[in-house]
């Protein structure tokens, strides 16, 4: 594992999401309660096959980006470089079901971990505005 530079040393803002959640247990607890909800239900299948087999990376990439991005260490960046989310998530079809799911997950594993039902509230509207962003397919709405 390669050594994290100055920027994950620095101590989080105590009011950033990140801190809310309980910091890094608390962020790789969401990230892990996430997957599970999404591995273990068919419903979910539309964005589960969108992952490889073996969820191991999925997991540690998640957890990286999170990190910094509810204001806690920026460890994806280190490691990454910046995120470029919509170039790398591309490659994949994601219409409003597969955006409407992920947000279900994510929602479902904030639920089971018993997140602030107002940091829940925040941070699900952040999570759509960016989940929506993904979106790289329309969906024709039938009459």
């Amino acid at each position: 594992m390669q050594e994290p530079n100055n920027l994950s040393k620095t101590a989080p803002d105590p009011n950033s999401p990140f801190a809310l959640l309980g910091g890094a247990v608390g962020v790789q607890a969401i990230v892990e309660s996430f997957y599970s909800i999404m591995d273990s239900n068919q419903q979910y299948l539309p964005i589960r096959k969108l992952h490889p087999k073996d969820l191991t990376p999925s997991k540690e990439k998640l957890y990286l980006f999170l990190s910094g991005w509810l204001g806690g260490p920026a460890l994806y960046i280190e490691r990454y470089g910046h995120p470029m989310l919509r170039a790398r998530h591309l490659p994949y079809a994601i219409g409003i079901t597969e955006r409407d799911l992920w947000l279900d997950c994510m929602k479902r594993a904030m639920v089971q971990l018993q997140t602030p039902p107002e940091l829940q509230t925040g941070l699900l509207q952040t999570f759509f505005g960016t989940a929506d962003w993904m979106r790289n397919q329309s969906e024709a709405i039938i009459p």
